[in-house]
């Protein structure tokens, strides 16, 4: 989803909690990778791999000018033959230290063993923060919730699904969001920094 369709989303949205909600959930996210400078894991659950938001916050975070927004991938099934972008397996969260921000994305039950993870990078100052759907009561996402520092579920039964909400929230946390001295930016420079990004090489794959 590009930044058009974006901003087309966020017009049908315009009223609706949504906006609010993922902004909030966006700019707890940058604010944590911003004040910590201690880098973001980005991890699923065995059925889920949050690939397509990892993509994003790496645009995001080349144009927004913040690499702290560019995740590193945990993955369950990663293998040594992998590329180096996708070969980090899940013994990256037993390294979680202070001052390191876990981002969660599940849409199904987390499971004992990633919960088991999570709960031991909170413990050593890892701040955790959760994105899930369901109706909260399936199992593991109440323990989730509980661990997680912020969190967002993403209701069944919802006009938006978990993919959507991943799109704004990614798109949020690269926003400015802290107007600067000067105030806002001015169109002439937000056109320019548009140009730049339309004309840019594609990111890397995934």
């Amino acid at each position: 989803m590009d930044a058009v369709r974006v901003a087309l989303l966020r017009e049908v949205l315009a009223g609706t909690e949504w906006l609010g909600a993922t902004r909030r959930f966006a700019a707890v996210l940058r604010g944590s990778v911003v004040s910590h400078g201690g880098g973001l894991l980005l991890v699923g659950s065995p059925r889920y791999e949050p690939w397509h938001l990892a993509a994003h916050l790496v645009d995001e975070a080349a144009w927004s000018g913040t690499p702290e927004l560019a995740p590193t991938l945990v993955r369950h099934d990663a293998r040594p033959s992998d590329p180096a972008h996708l070969a980090v397996g899940l013994g990256r969260l037993e390294a979680a230290r202070r001052g390191e921000t876990l981002l969660v994305v599940v849409p199904d039950a987390s499971g004992a063993p990633l919960l088991e993870r999570v709960h031991d990078a909170r413990r050593a100052g890892a701040t955790v923060l959760a994105l899930g759907s369901g109706d909260g009561t399936g199992e593991g996402s109440g323990d989730l919730a509980a661990l997680a520092h912020e969190s967002l579920t993403v209701p069944d039964g919802s006009e938006l699904d978990l993919d959507t909400v991943q799109h704004l929230i990614s798109a949020a946390a690269g926003e400015n969001a802290v107007p600067s001295p000067r105030g806002r930016r001015r169109f002439r420079d937000r056109l320019w920094r548009l140009t730049d990004h339309l004309t840019a090489p594609p990111p890397q794959r995934w």
